[in-house]
């Protein structure tokens, strides 16, 4: 395991990949991008890091010895919604959204530009972080409530847990409630390079909302177009 010396103003990153090359690569080339790096070769070694320090952002590789990153990811997600991006030299769109169903906010395929990673990284950090304004008033879905001041959703007085990314698509949903947004829109506002994890993410966000997911009465799909929330009224 090793650590790029730390700024504590700086947002705190743990790259998980067991290239020990790329992951010296990336430690240096993102500590020096303003971020705070800690490295792990593995699953277990991750864990380790996590218990005795928090993190802003997960990158993980999917593919290396015994515990895959998918299967962190998994393992992380019943505990925390921390932005995860997933590394993957897989080229397999399968792999990509069973990614997405976890809860992994991102994904880029093996090789990138460092640069991409960077804006990837600034990305999620940017939808993770408090929106300082937001609509006002409670948003009221049947049994689920929406606070967009505080970006909480409850359901039936229970608070339910979302991903940053979840979390901002329905933050733009409710501050924008009754306009339909294009796939492609979405993607342009959330900084999402796939259009089909925007699909995974409404299917998500249903199941957390809806009573029938199935048969959405809230966030409805508009034939053509893409999304729209109709939310309750008064």
């Amino acid at each position: 395991m090793t650590a790029a010396k730390p700024s504590l103003n700086d947002p705190h990153l743990l790259v998980v990949d067991d290239d020990e090359r790329l992951r010296a690569l990336l430690t240096r080339y993102l500590s020096g991008n303003g971020f705070r790096v800690s490295a792990a070769p593995g699953a277990s070694e991750a864990r380790a890091l996590m218990k005795s320090m928090a993190f802003d952002l997960l990158i993980l590789d999917v593919m290396m010895p015994g515990e895959s990153g998918l299967d962190l990811a998994g393992s992380v997600r019943g505990s925390s919604q921390v932005p995860i991006l997933m590394l993957t030299a897989r080229g397999d769109p399968s792999d990509r959204i069973a990614g997405l169903e976890l809860g992994v906010d991102d994904y880029l395929p093996k090789p990138f530009e460092p640069r991409e990673l960077l804006l990837r990284v600034s990305a999620l950090l940017r939808r993770a972080a408090p929106v300082a304004r937001t609509a006002s008033g409670t948003v009221r879905m049947g049994a689920a409530l929406y606070d967009p001041d505080g970006a909480r959703l409850t359901k039936g007085g229970k608070p339910v847990k979302l991903t940053s990314g979840e979390a901002a698509l329905l933050q733009l949903f409710a501050a924008n409630a009754g306009h339909p947004f294009s796939r492609s829109d979405l993607c342009t506002r959330l900084g999402v390079t796939l259009e089909r994890s925007i699909d995974v993410q409404v299917t998500r966000l249903r199941r957390k909302i809806e009573d029938d997911p199935k048969l959405p009465l809230y966030l409805q799909t508009v034939r053509g177009i893409g999304y729209v929330l109709v939310p309750d009224h008064g």
